[in-house]
């Protein structure tokens, strides 16, 4: 098992004793993670959830506020309308009945044996 990038007992002492450092530390992680992401496609998007994250962290009011709504906001997305469970049924079904083809069956005349048979 990797070890992880960060320290979270150090991370809870720092944001215990520097709210201001902690953030400044919390975002410097987030911004090396989204700098490994290969795809600038996957990092845009990536970037976006980021900001909808930090926006319910900030509107939130509570920390346990902002923990359960976006956890809300993570279920959703396993299981809401347009979810990871939807795509996975769909391309389940996909796979259990591949598509039916057709095509035109062509009768080929049989060669004679060149060795006179």
């Amino acid at each position: 098992m990797a070890e992880p990038a960060f320290d979270f007992d150090e991370l809870a002492a720092l944001a215990a004793r520097d709210p201001e450092g902690f953030e400044r530390r919390r975002q410097a992680l987030i911004e090396a993670a989204l700098a490994e992401v290969p795809e600038a496609e996957r990092r845009e998007r990536l970037r976006r959830l980021q900001w909808r994250i930090d926006q319910v962290r900030r509107t939130a009011g509570t920390p346990m506020a902002a923990c359960l709504r976006i956890s809300r906001m993570m279920w959703e997305s396993l299981l809401g309308e347009g979810g990871l469970l939807e795509a996975l049924e769909r391309l389940g079904r996909l796979e259990a009945a591949p598509p039916r083809r057709q095509a035109r069956i062509l009768s080929f005349p049989v060669a004679e044996d060149r060795r006179g048979r």
